[in-house]
């Protein structure tokens, strides 16, 4: 199949009423929670994948959560890495919301491939879309880019990271660049772009697939973790922000806006300490006693996990999301309650065992 050909999932009808979004990398855990989100409204949804070949999966996933929208998605084969395909991906699109981004779940060997792809692919989308003249492109950033400069908490859209400094993970480094030069191509062309900002995104998986954040939680729940490092972050929902991305995507007043999404900060314990009590017949894998800082240090030196966290030890890293109160009319449910969605979805999926082996307890989770 050509790169950028687009595969229709059944006979579209003719939705006149329903303007056509461009989600890229739609096999991701947001990207999957967006698309799913705008189907249920009534727009019409191409998908872009990496590889076509894993189109059956996420159909099988969108499927899964859906009641007849599949007519409206259609998925093509575009990547990051070349310019390839996505001419085809935007073109007779209204809107593109770009999530696709590279997130290693430590600490990468070539962090400047991790930048490359992550900015230039970036670059590729936001050019087409130009081209195509959609109405607006929302791009999927993070407070990776806000949180890690001169600032002090509570971070704000006013906030840049610093990439020179130490506190700066190639990860961090690759959202702060391809931020910034998507800012830099929308005022040279005129492209009209607004910006998602989410802190650590968890809440309810949907398929057996997960990325780095709530790949968190099942290292905590199958007893990665040997004790409880000082760090902490802010979380939010993964329905709320795919919510957020919608809001900036239609808000008139969201054009040339950056809007952080995340809501309270918890220390690692406290989020342990609420696995623990929401599922007891875990409790057992979970770490318990902390790791100094000193041992911490120590581990940064040979384990790429340690040295992502290392300059965030005992550092209030909470972030204000007041501007996307006011001007999106956002709002989130409560942050416990995305915690312990991923923690139920693992459990469902059979990804993590009880104490003894066998399959949890079922224990509902409140949505709202």
């Amino acid at each position: 199949m050509a790169r950028g050909q687009e595969i229709p999932m059944s006979i579209t009808s003719d939705n006149s009423n329903g303007a056509t979004v461009l989600v890229t990398g739609i096999g991701g855990f947001l990207a999957g929670h967006i698309a799913l989100q705008l189907l249920k409204q009534g727009y019409r949804v191409r998908g872009s994948l990496r590889s076509i070949g894993t189109s059956a999966a996420t159909v099988g996933q969108l499927g899964a959560h859906t009641d007849g929208q599949l007519q409206n998605l259609g998925l093509v084969q575009a990547d990051l890495d070349s310019d390839s395909g996505w001419a085809a991906a935007v073109e007779g699109c209204d809107y593109v919301i770009h999530t696709a981004s590279p997130f290693p779940p430590g600490y990468p060997e070539n962090e400047n491939a991790l930048i490359q792809t992550a900015r230039d692919g970036a670059l590729r989308v936001l050019r087409e879309a130009h081209r195509a003249r959609v109405k607006r492109v929302v791009l999927t950033s993070s407070i990776a880019a806000t949180n890690h400069g001169d600032g002090q908490a509570p971070f704000t859209e006013e906030n840049w990271t610093d990439p020179e400094s130490p506190r700066a993970t190639p990860y961090y480094k690759s959202k702060t660049l391809t931020e910034r030069a998507a800012w830099a191509f929308a005022h040279e062309v005129g492209l009209n772009l607004a910006v998602i900002n989410p802190s650590m995104i968890l809440g309810p998986l949907l398929g057996p697939n997960f990325g780095t954040s709530v790949g968190l939680i099942h290292h905590l729940m199958t007893g990665r973790f040997n004790g409880i490092p000082r760090f902490g972050f802010s979380v939010v929902d993964v329905r709320d922000t795919a919510d957020a991305h919608i809001r900036a995507m239609t808000n008139p007043a969201a054009g040339g806006q950056r809007f952080i999404i995340g809501g309270r900060f918890f220390w690692l314990k406290d989020l342990v300490a609420i696995l623990a009590h929401s599922f007891p017949d875990h409790a057992s894998r979970l770490p318990s006693g902390e790791v100094s800082d000193e041992i911490v240090r120590a581990m940064a030196q040979s384990d790429p996990n340690a040295r992502t966290i290392v300059h965030e030890l005992n550092r209030d890293l909470s972030v204000s999301a007041a501007k996307a109160h006011g001007v999106l009319g956002w709002r989130s449910r409560p942050e416990e309650q995305c915690i312990r969605a991923s923690a139920q979805s693992l459990i469902d999926l059979g990804l993590v065992p009880t104490s003894n082996g066998e399959p949890a307890t079922r224990r509902p989770v409140t949505a709202s």
